[in-house]
């Protein structure tokens, strides 16, 4: 049976809803899933994340995001790759990824070198899992061994991607919620923030935090005085809402930066801010990452491992193109 939640943010109400049969946990994934029917394929991965971080460094921390974004949403399943039909609203454009998820091209260049060596053998799920830690070790930061297996959905749920992902004005105490319904404890969830070691956020989901916290009219007194001119000059009242500005003090560099900024009030989005200074479950937990870079990456491993086994229960297939479905793809 489903559970639904409301939660009261710092802005307007949220309702979360959670279906307990839609996910299970992966008990069959592996390392090395691939070491015979495709010995390459991790290596083929790595040399095409390296070769489009080299095009655009941002292009890393939008990749590693794809991994969050599918994950949350019935399982790591690659349902957000899959494009729009005219029979089914895909995630992409959800409210939490459209003008905002980039770097589905990169996933394509992946998938396409792997058909190309081993045709109908990866899934595109496992290519999202691959590339995110890739993207992290590429940026500087902490290597782990992948478990791998996983299938590709037949389908997408842009309600379900609406209704479950959380916006950048959430707070700290609806998203410890939010992770205790997936089995991700507070300190996976400040650990995963940590994603926002790297990338870039836009002044669309700050714009609020800067001029009218809360319907106040005034701006987020939990934020430094010198870093918030900085930001109101980023990003005017009635400016661009997709100029980007860096989510920590070293965007390009995989560390412990994003969590002393936090401590400094320096944290871009207010759901990060607010892991420091909204709620004491999570801000132990910066102030130990702040000091802590290894106790951070340590984590961080641990958080995306445990994300990355969360599977659909539904039945899948290993797609030949990570944006349709093969019936879809065979019916061109």
């Amino acid at each position: 049976m489903g559970r639904s939640f409301c939660t009261i943010l710092l802005f307007p109400v949220f309702c979360f809803f959670f279906s307990a049969h839609s996910i299970k946990v992966g008990t069959n994934l592996k390392p090395g899933f691939y070491s015979s029917s495709c010995p390459e394929a991790e290596s083929i991965v790595r040399k095409v994340i390296r070769r489009a971080m080299a095009r655009e460094p941002r292009s890393g921390a939008s990749v590693m995001r794809l991994q969050f974004h599918d994950c949350f949403v019935n399982g790591c399943d690659a349902s957000l790759l899959l494009d729009d039909t005219p029979t089914m609203l895909g995630e992409k454009l959800a409210l939490s990824n459209i003008n905002s998820l980039r770097s589905f091209e990169v996933i394509d260049e992946v998938k396409e070198a792997l058909e190309y060596t081993c045709p109908g053998v990866v899934s595109c799920a496992d290519i999202l899992i691959m590339a995110a830690r890739d993207a992290v070790v590429l940026s500087g930061g902490p290597t782990w061994q992948v478990k791998l297996g996983r299938k590709d959905s037949l389908t997408a749920n842009q309600e379900d991607s609406n209704r479950i992902m959380p916006s950048p004005r959430s707070n700290a105490t609806y998203l410890v919620s939010l992770f205790h319904n997936y089995n991700l404890s507070v300190t996976d969830l400040v650990a995963l923030s940590g994603s926002h070691s790297i990338g870039e956020g836009r002044c669309f989901s700050i714009i609020f935090r800067l001029y009218n916290q809360s319907g106040t009219g005034k701006p987020d007194p939990n934020m430094d005085h010198a870093y918030r001119k900085k930001l109101n000059c980023l990003c005017p009242l009635g400016g661009d809402g997709n100029v980007t500005g860096i989510l920590d003090a070293t965007p390009r560099v995989f560390d412990n930066q994003y969590f002393m900024d936090l401590v400094n009030e320096r944290g871009f989005l207010n759901s990060d801010q607010s892991l420091y200074s909204g709620e004491p479950r999570t801000r132990e937990v910066v102030e130990r990452f702040s000091r802590d870079q290894e106790a951070f990456f340590s984590a961080f491993v641990e958080g995306m491992v445990r994300m990355g086994d969360l599977l659909s229960e539904e039945e899948g297939e290993i797609r030949r193109n990570c944006r349709a479905a093969n019936k879809a793809v065979l019916g061109r």
